[in-house]
């Protein structure tokens, strides 16, 4: 997709990585929050090469009014994939474009809302501990803020990446995301090329911290820092030698 729908969950299913569980519960409209996701992953998987995930995807299209798909179609930053591809069945952009991203229809299995003031780690841990794959990918989306910070660190990227792609997810959230040690790498560099939060300066200090950072972002964002985050990176053991010792650089510079 186009740079402002290229989230995390669309970008891991064009990889192709996908066990053919979850392929068919968003194949069934069951998985991506927003219709932009909805509306990528379909289109996708109606070639899946499995004849189940692909005809299931067709279903779902086909029970997808023409309004609504030439609603979104309407909007100026729908992708020019997707336009292509409903041109091609006959569906144009409408008159009115779609400024709810909610997702276009919603088949998944009705779960039990969770009220993020009223969860907590423990009882979100043990309400997951049962869950396979895609369902935790479902509660990655659709789920509270306790079972997002567990699902974060979950070894398996489909669900961990999954958490950066829910509607409710804070820009508190991702901020310490980006501190946090136990966060797989791709997370992190997926919030690194996400601009909406990148222009929060707390982010980008984190990711500047955070030993797990790749060397190669982490250098790209010092010229971001303040003189007092760069004085305490100079001194920090935690992080590579060549961060720490350009961090220092930086200061003697700016003295000059």
């Amino acid at each position: 997709m186009e740079s402002g729908f290229a989230t995390p969950l669309l970008e891991f299913f064009k990889r192709g990585d996908v066990a053919p569980d979850v392929k068919l519960l968003a194949a069934q409209g069951a998985l991506a929050p927003r219709a932009h996701e909805q509306l990528g992953l379909l289109v996708l998987l109606v070639g899946d090469p499995d004849p189940e995930i692909a005809s299931t995807a067709e279903k779902t299209l086909q029970a997808i009014s023409r309004e609504a798909i030439a609603a979104f179609l309407a909007r100026p930053d729908a992708p020019s994939e997707l336009k292509n591809f409903f041109a091609a069945r006959g569906i144009e952009p409408g008159a009115a474009a779609l400024d709810n991203e909610a997702a276009l229809i919603d088949t998944s299995p009705k779960t039990d809302e969770v009220d993020d003031d009223k969860d907590d780690e423990q009882t979100a841990l043990q309400r997951l501990q049962g869950m396979n794959v895609p369902q935790k990918v479902q509660r990655a989306t659709k789920g509270s803020r306790e079972e997002r910070a567990i699902l974060i660190r979950d070894p398996n990227k489909m669900i961990s990446l999954a958490v950066l792609s829910s509607p409710k997810l804070t820009i508190s959230e991702v901020e310490a995301f980006a501190r946090a040690g136990n966060v797989a790498e791709e997370c992190l560099r997926t919030i690194a090329f996400t601009r909406a939060w990148m222009k929060s300066y707390n982010v980008v200090a984190a990711l500047t911290r955070n030993p797990k950072t790749p060397v190669a972002l982490s250098m790209n964002l010092l010229s971001r820092l303040n003189e007092k985050d760069l004085r305490t990176l100079s001194t920090d053991r935690n992080v590579p030698d060549v961060l720490r010792v350009t961090a220092r650089k930086k200061l003697v510079i700016g003295k000059e």
